[in-house]
């Protein structure tokens, strides 16, 4: 009785499978996660070459766990054991603390900052020498360095980070937000902070360049949740968000150019705010190259922001004390490119950049 009931087990376990593996070759291949935020791998181009070089099957490996039916189901089963049952602390360094999603930034890759660096002082060095550019210099930090140590997650050695760091741009002034911030500052499924929460650090940015923001803002949400690039990853019923952005008369009358694309837009893209990552609302997502201008700047000031993705929502907050702001994300354009579109004089001159970011220093051109 004992061994026909495990023959039926087998034949049912088998069948399962079966029916799987049949569905994975019958159903139309998706080509985004939308959890994920990604494109998914498609078939693979058959050749005698890929073949017999083993690309092919590689390839192949990846298109079937892509497209593996219900991915996303048997993705969050595998998350709620990892958590839940298991006890583990993170999924693919993601875990929860207190509510808050995060990715464990660890270790402290010090030839990725250098690397970084290296780029930084290459632009100031290409462009501003015998100039009269003041030069400073912001680090944003990542939720990981406020959560970690209450979970007793793996942590980067946030000390050291910012002594390398401040070692290799010791020629720009430093401004130091770090005692600004905390993780209610933060998207809880999102590894960006919240714009709602940025007027002080704002203005505590400018007042180290020198220049006094005063703006009041109206605090508006977006009628639809927000679902953060960590709710995908992480694979977890997490719970959804209201995503606020703030506005006034003076954002409102300012205007953006794209020089990517040759054409002028609004600070906020509505457009983007409603599409899959609602925070691409703020300068509509990752551009290379793009200028705010302020007509009703109080002086003819000019400031030039080297950034990663957190300096969308921040840099509007920036254009009141500015009669134009310049943003430059040199993941996605050379600095040698530059010289076509920017002339450096007298401005002030800002790199502003994430943890993550200046950790993955290889990322910049």
């Amino acid at each position: 009785m004992t061994a026909g009931r495990g023959r039926a087990a087998a034949c049912v376990l088998a069948a399962f499978f079966l029916g799987l593996s049949l569905l994975a070759w019958l159903k139309e291949a998706d080509r985004e996660s939308e959890s994920e935020r990604r494109r998914l791998e498609q078939f693979p181009e058959l050749s005698a070459e890929a073949a017999v070089s083993g690309e092919f099957m590689e390839a192949f490996e990846n298109y079937a766990l892509d497209q593996f039916p219900w991915r996303d189901a048997f993705r969050s089963l595998k998350a709620f054991f990892v958590f839940y049952v298991y006890g583990q602390k993170d999924n693919h360094g993601i875990y929860v603390e207190d509510g808050y999603a995060a990715r464990m930034e660890y270790p402290l890759r010090e030839e990725a900052v250098c690397r970084a660096a290296e780029r930084f002082s290459h632009v100031c060095r290409t462009y501003m020498e015998d100039t009269e550019v003041s030069l400073y210099f912001c680090v944003i930090p990542d939720k990981n360095c406020f959560l970690a140590g209450q979970g007793g997650h793996l942590s980067m050695d946030y000390d050291a980070f910012y002594q390398l760091i401040r070692e290799k741009t010791g020629y720009m002034q430093f401004i130091d937000i770090t005692r600004l911030l905390a993780p209610e500052d933060y998207y809880k499924t999102d590894i960006h902070w919240r714009q709602e929460r940025l007027v002080g650090v704002a203005r505590e940015i400018a007042a180290g360049m020198g220049v006094r923001l005063e703006a009041e803002y109206e605090a508006r949400t977006l009628d639809r949740p927000f679902y953060g690039v960590y709710y995908g990853q992480s694979a977890l019923p997490l719970q959804a968000e209201r995503l606020q952005y703030l506005t006034n008369r003076l954002l409102e009358q300012c205007t953006v150019y794209d020089f990517q694309n040759g054409k002028w837009m609004a600070v906020y893209d509505m457009e983007k705010a409603y599409g899959r990552d609602p925070y691409e609302m703020f300068l509509s997502g990752p551009l290379p190259l793009l200028r705010i201008e302020n007509p009703a700047a109080p002086a003819d000031k000019e400031l030039i922001l080297f950034r990663d993705s957190f300096g969308s929502s921040l840099a509007p907050l920036l254009a009141e004390g500015y009669a134009s702001v310049t943003l430059v994300d040199i993941r996605y354009i050379h600095p040698d490119l530059l010289g076509r579109y920017l002339q450096f004089h007298d401005q002030d001159v800002l790199f502003l950049y994430s943890v993550p970011v200046l950790n993955q220093g290889e990322a910049m051109k």
